[in-house]
Parts: structure tokens; C-alpha cells; sequence
């Protein structure tokens, strides 16, 4: 389940102008709500709100709760207490704001507003220049010149993922476990070079200490943890008692 934890992650509104169809407005808060991020404002929707389509797509997003939706008339009233507003554009607009990536905007972002915003425009046209001219600053992705446009949940999730990923990786994904003690690692090498020595491995005997440490240090490259140790002496331990029940079978 979804980490719906309040203050999952600091935050930064949504701001659909003109939005279309309730799929893409659906699909803007699903991966908001995937990402941590859960002020969504909608400016004149133009098939009205509430929407069940949005709903339906936003996978519970919307209905329970995790993203907040609201409604407005105007942008100005969606951006009225917002203090820095990036505008998402695929295209030169000719006007003199700083134009920032994804990550450079939201260094802005975090940097510059203690409530910031991001502006998407509509499906078909993008953001008019008259939403533009109220932003501080332009967001572009670097897409293919030749093929620019974006469906309108794609340009919100590439925005939430990179918003996300400044976060770094989460915590249950923080890596593995620590080294195995030097100790706990000794003994394996001792145990597989045990049983190596009963299956004549080592042959011939004056190459042994060369062939011992090829493996060790293929081994100890490998950084294992006290739980792969474990397993892999257990591996070995099973197959010793294979090879003695196969002796014990051969028997007359």
C-alpha cells in the first residue's frame, strides 16, 4: 500500500489550467499521489467537477483522499498564495525568465518558495502566455524537438518523479544489509576449503595455496552479508550429506 503518511514528502501545488478530459486530470493525481505530492488545483475543468472519469482513472487517488482537489474559476484565485510558480513549456515563448530543467527548477522550487507551484497547461494548446507571464521562471523537459508534446498526466508524472527523486531513495529501499564479520567470512572459506579437500579438488597438492586464494578473493569481493554466509554454509552443508547418502547408496 501507498505511503499516505501527512508531510510525506514537502510540497509543492499542481496547477491544471484549462484542463480537458477527467482521464488526464485522473491520471495527473494518481502519480501525484505516487510521487508525494497531493495539492491538486484544477482551473475551469472544462467538463466541469466533480468528474467520475478523473476519478475512476486516479486508481483512489482522488476519492480517498490522497490527492485534495480543489476548483477554480480564474488563476489568479489558484495562485493567490502561492510565492514562486514555475510554468511547464515545451516551446520558446520570447520572454526574459530564467528557463530551468527539471532538477534545476526544482532546486528553484525549494530554494525561492515556501509555497510553490507548478502551471500545466491543456491538452491541446498548452499554457496560454498569459499564464506564462505570471510565472517567475519556465520549466522545459528535453524532449524530442521534433515530437515535444506531452499527454498531460506524462508532464505531471515526469515533474512528480523528479520532485521525488531529490528525496533520494526511500528509506525501506536504503540498501543491504551490512558486511558479514571478518570472522563469520574466515570460517566459510575454512569450510569450503574443507570440503574442496575431501572431493580432491585441490590437486595437485602444491597448487593449493595459489588456488585457496583465487577463491577467497573471489569471494571477498563479492562483500557478502552474515545472512549469505549463512545460507551459502548451509549450501554446503547439504551437499556433504548428498555425497554421503550417494556413497551410503552405491553400497553392496
Amino acid at each position: 500500500m501507498a505511503d499516505r503518511k501527512e508531510g510525506f514528502m514537502d510540497q509543492a501545488a499542481i496547477i491544471l489550467v484549462d484542463p480537458q478530459l477527467g482521464e488526464n486530470i485522473g491520471a495527473a493525481a494518481r502519480v501525484m499521489g505516487n510521487f508525494g505530492l497531493s495539492d491538486l488545483r484544477l482551473v475551469a475543468p472544462r467538463d466541469g467537477w466533480p468528474n467520475p472519469a478523473a476519478d475512476t482513472m486516479s486508481a483512489g487517488a482522488i476519492p480517498e483522499g490522497v490527492v485534495r482537489v480543489t476548483v477554480f474559476d480564474t488563476l489568479e484565485a489558484a495562485i493567490a498564495d502561492l510565492d514562486y510558480l514555475l510554468a511547464t513549456t515545451a516551446r520558446p515563448r520570447g520572454m526574459e525568465k530564467p528557463v530551468f530543467d527539471a532538477s534545476e527548477g526544482i532546486a528553484a522550487l525549494k530554494r525561492e518558495g515556501s509555497k510553490p507551484g507548478v502551471l500545466f497547461g491543456a491538452e491541446r494548446f498548452g499554457l496560454p502566455n498569459e499564464a506564462v507571464v505570471l510565472a517567475d521562471a519556465i520549466l522545459t523537459y528535453p524532449v524530442n524537438p521534433g515530437f515535444a508534446s506531452l499527454n498531460l498526466g506524462m508532464a505531471v508524472g515526469v515533474f512528480a518523479h523528479a520532485w521525488a527523486a531529490d528525496k533520494g531513495v526511500p528509506e525501506a529501499f536504503s540498501g543491504v544489509d551490512e558486511p558479514a564479520p571478518r570472522e563469520d567470512l574466515v570460517g566459510m572459506f575454512e569450510h569450503l576449503e574443507d570440503e574442496l579437500e575431501r572431493a580432491g579438488y585441490f590437486f595437485p597438492p602444491e597448487k593449493k595455496g595459489v588456488m585457496t586464494q583465487n577463491i577467497r578473493n573471489a569471494f571477498t569481493r563479492g562483500r557478502w552479508t552474515s545472512q549469505e554466509v549463512r545460507t551459502f554454509r548451509g549450501v554446503l552443508k547439504a551437499l556433504t550429506l548428498g555425497r554421503g547418502k550417494a556413497r551410503i547408496r552405491r553400497e553392496p
